[in-house]
């Protein structure tokens, strides 16, 4: 009976609501387009018309060097590689260091390049690197924007440059491009460019400049890319660290450079004034739970999920945790099967209920187990 009860009481509690984060409106911004979001859960704290499909320009590459970071922590290519420049790569028009055919340079100056400069020559020399042709490699960044959930998104190139002859289908939206950013920030080598205000390539003979002014002008940027064509105006996907909290804002299609950065600072100021991140660890550990006719004879539960949880400012301080475990459970155990909740609370809202959980399988005892077992009782209750 007490199982029983204990069983309906996670039942219960799994069907309580969870109250997400709601978007802000008490914000606005010059961007046409545009969404916030937080990168350790992916939650949107403020949105504008987030979804319309819009020309991103440079933006795009984003998801070239997200397609770049990947191969290289799989050892597809190397951080040692140098990377030949085709004919095609060489003639590729707009932002650019002016790669000469047939040249070589390094993955980290390539890498470099593309980050700060924006150079539209090395980002196409590096999708040549990876997959072989430009052609190739934008079948991958399709394939991955669809992996990604990027329900809007569908490229051409992978520069961002207009001057395709289907250029007009090489459309996405801020929310897409706030997927991809917050897929590329966890590799947190890209950070080591991003970063980057002012440096050189070819040693030290072709200077290179950051197009994200926040760089050098917003406290904790970690990123990310700017682009702008005449017909995708001028476009960010900015991301900002402080206090723990990392935050994307993409803004497409504004008027001016200015508007650009200032609906993107915009953002990161309400996100950064008004949210906080809680830990969602118990508030002590979790005891282990005594396994009925296992043959293991205690489990030790873990959680499901251990991400941060992002709140209001205001309901720090009212934050409770509350865990609940079953007393004891019958063997055979699943792994992965529940065995209690952790319920996160602040002023009587739920903000979390997360799975506690068998961290591996436990098999019931045979009849075997059993009889060995009773008769090693036997034994050593008669010496």
């Amino acid at each position: 009976m007490r199982k029983q009860i204990l069983a309906l009481l996670l039942v219960a509690a799994l069907l309580l609501p969870v109250f997400p984060v709601a978007a802000a409106a008490a914000i606005e911004v010059p961007a046409p387009s545009a969404i916030l979001m937080d990168a350790a859960t992916g939650t949107v704290l403020y949105e504008n018309n987030a979804d319309e499909k819009l020309s991103p320009a440079s933006v795009t590459k984003v998801m070239t060097l997200l397609l770049v970071m990947e191969a290289l922590d799989a050892g597809r290519i190397g951080w040692d590689d140098m990377v030949i420049a085709s004919d095609a790569a060489a003639g590729k028009g707009g932002s650019q260091v002016y790669l000469e055919p047939g040249e070589q340079m390094s993955m980290d100056e390539m890498l470099k390049s593309v980050v700060v400069s924006s150079a539209n020559d090395c980002a196409t020399a590096l999708a040549e690197h990876v997959a072989g042709s430009e052609a190739a490699f934008v079948e991958k960044m399709n394939a991955r924007a669809a992996e990604l959930g990027m329900n809007n998104t569908h490229f051409v190139n992978c520069t961002g440059l207009d001057d395709d002859a289907n250029a007009a289908e090489h459309l996405t939206t801020a929310r897409d491009i706030a997927i991809m950013s917050r897929e590329l920030l966890t590799h947190e080598r890209i950070k080591d460019y991003t970063t980057i205000w002012m440096d050189t390539v070819r040693g030290g003979q072709f200077g290179l400049s950051n197009t994200n002014k926040l760089v050098r002008f917003y406290e904790g940027t970690t990123g990310l890319k700017t682009g702008y064509t005449s017909g995708a105006g001028h476009c960010l996907a900015a991301s900002a660290e402080r206090d723990g909290i990392e935050l994307i804002a993409v803004v497409l299609h504004c008027k001016s450079s200015t508007d650009r950065f200032e609906s993107a600072k915009a953002m990161l100021d309400y996100g950064f004034a008004n949210y906080a991140l809680v830990s969602a660890a118990p508030p002590e550990e979790l005891a282990e739970i005594p396994v009925l006719l296992g043959k293991q004879s205690t489990v030790q539960p873990i959680l499901q999920e251990s991400a941060p949880i992002l709140i209001e400012k205001g309901l720090q301080a009212s934050v409770t945790k509350t865990v609940s475990l079953l007393e004891e459970v019958e063997a055979p155990i699943a792994a992965g099967q529940q065995l209690g909740t952790l319920l996160i609370e602040a002023n009587g809202q739920v903000l979390a209920e997360i799975p506690i959980i068998a961290p591996q399988a436990i098999e019931k005892l045979s009849w075997w187990d059993l009889t060995a077992k009773i008769l090693r009782r036997l034994c050593m209750a008669s010496e």
